[in-house]
């Protein structure tokens, strides 16, 4: 891993940079609302050892539940800034992304995002993703009707059965409404929670799963099989 410095703006912001020798595939990975990717790290490692480079921009903790506008913009902004770095690969990409950094990428991907005041945000659809992984996705910024006609890329979904902060509905919730025109695949695991898709979890948190590593390396293996099938 090597790390980039990108500007944003007047702003920089850092970049992990995973590059594989002959890449056959890409990953934009969006963390969630802790903002470090690498507390995935041996899955952003796993998928570089299979072929993918794989860029995962930093961000700053979200400091409230909700995130403002301004911090959804943000993200997006970055995120299609880190997506110029390996787009330049010409080769198949995937946006791939944990909790708000799921919900980042489905906008990119063409859905409406919609505020609680009922404000829409102006996030311009990117057209290099050629599918999506989405872990624990917050959905509610979608639920205004037609707010994700407009997705249209293959996408595995991963929900936790016992994530009482994006609940297995939200995931359920894409299935839904893109079934009838893109293909779903939908995950929900048994007695995982919200945080069980890091490798490093956030501290004061307690793992509900029994064995934890056997599931991120099945984890790994679906979505690198998803990746570079």
């Amino acid at each position: 891993m090597r790390k980039l410095s990108l500007s944003d703006g007047a702003d920089s912001f850092d970049v992990a940079l995973f590059e594989a020798t002959a890449p056959s595939a890409a990953v934009l990975f969006a963390v969630g609302g802790g903002g470090n990717p690498e507390r995935h790290l041996p899955l952003l490692a796993s998928l570089q050892d299979s072929g993918c480079t794989v860029a995962a921009p930093y961000f700053d903790r979200l400091v409230t539940p909700i995130p403002t506008a301004a911090d959804l913009l943000m993200r997006a902004r970055r995120l299609r800034l880190a997506l110029d770095q390996i787009a330049q690969l010409r080769v198949p990409t995937t946006g791939m992304g944990h909790s708000i950094g799921a919900t980042m990428l489905l906008a990119l991907a063409g859905g409406q995002v919609w505020m609680r005041d009922r404000t829409r945000l102006d996030i311009a659809p990117e057209p290099r993703f050629a599918q999506l992984v989405l872990m624990a996705p917050a959905t509610d910024f979608f639920r205004a009707p037609g707010a994700l006609e407009a997705v249209r890329l293959p996408i595995q979904v991963w929900a936790a059965a016992k994530d009482v902060i994006t609940p297995p509905a939200q995931a359920e919730l894409l299935r839904q409404a893109l079934a009838d025109r893109v293909a779903v695949d939908l995950h929900v695991v048994a007695d995982a929670d919200h945080f069980s898709f890091m490798n490093t979890r956030p501290p004061q948190t307690n793992e509900s799963l029994p064995d934890r590593e056997a599931f991120l390396a099945e984890l790994a293996a679906e979505v690198i099989g998803f990746v570079v099938r």
